[in-house]
């Protein structure tokens, strides 16, 4: 009998499907370690920019956080973060401009006064599509993307944000299009052509908030977690 038992718990394991065995393991390492800003149920991990609540316009819709454009204001993540990488999933209305700032310091009339900015657009039908620093994916106003990952509007696009001391990376569907060291020759160069050249804490800050910005265009967002990284 405890032969046929063990024979019978090989053959089981056995024809386990390998490719099974490889996603639950690959999904647990995927994400042991990040954190859910949003997980499709509740906004408890944000406030509004400075005001405590979150403005109009800000719902929950099944698993998305909608933005309607109706004046809400921007949202911020009630914790600070300084080395990290975050992924969400974002969209865009006909037209729809948006973005998402970090290391964002409180105080300030806007997010942008001191964060850099992700930039989130539908290229095709908003002018500033035509500017590849103002572009969807873009480091807005400095960097544009190497290359275009845009999906067409109305389609998630997958996003991913960098920040490791002072490099940061922007993410566009699986594919880096943006790398930039703060305060390296390309920075101050860049910086010294735009309008940021002299706002004193624009891109100053080694830790501080992420906001979600109202432009005053649809936008949709959904998949929004965090985790730290070492500067190893």
């Amino acid at each position: 009998m405890k032969v046929n038992v063990y024979c019978l718990i090989v053959l089981f394991i056995a024809s386990w499907p390998q490719s099974t065995m490889g996603q639950i393991n690959e999904s647990h390492t995927e994400n042991s370690d990040f954190r859910v800003l949003f997980d499709g149920s509740s906004l408890d991990n944000w406030r509004g920019y400075g005001k405590e609540e979150i403005g109009k316009g800000w719902t929950i819709e099944g698993d998305t956080l909608h933005f309607d454009g109706s004046g809400g204001g921007d949202i911020i993540t009630k914790d600070q973060f300084d080395n990290f990488e975050l992924h969400f999933d974002w969209k865009v209305s006909e037209g729809g401009n948006s973005g998402i700032m970090y290391r964002v310091s409180l105080g300030d009339a806007s997010p942008y006064i001191s964060g850099p900015e992700y930039q989130i657009l539908d290229d095709e039908n908003h002018g500033d599509g035509r500017r590849e620093i103002t572009s969807a994916a873009s480091l807005y106003g400095l960097v544009p993307p190497a290359e275009n990952k845009l999906k067409p509007v109305g389609e998630w696009n997958h996003a991913k944000i960098v920040l490791k001391g002072d490099l940061i990376e922007h993410w566009l569907n699986e594919t880096k299009v943006v790398s930039i060291e703060i305060g390296s020759d390309e920075w101050q160069e860049k910086l010294e052509s735009s309008k940021f050249k002299d706002w004193e804490k624009f891109a100053k800050n080694k830790t501080g908030h992420i906001a979600f910005q109202d432009h005053g265009d649809p936008v949709w967002f959904r998949n929004i977690k965090i985790k730290s990284v070492s500067l190893e």
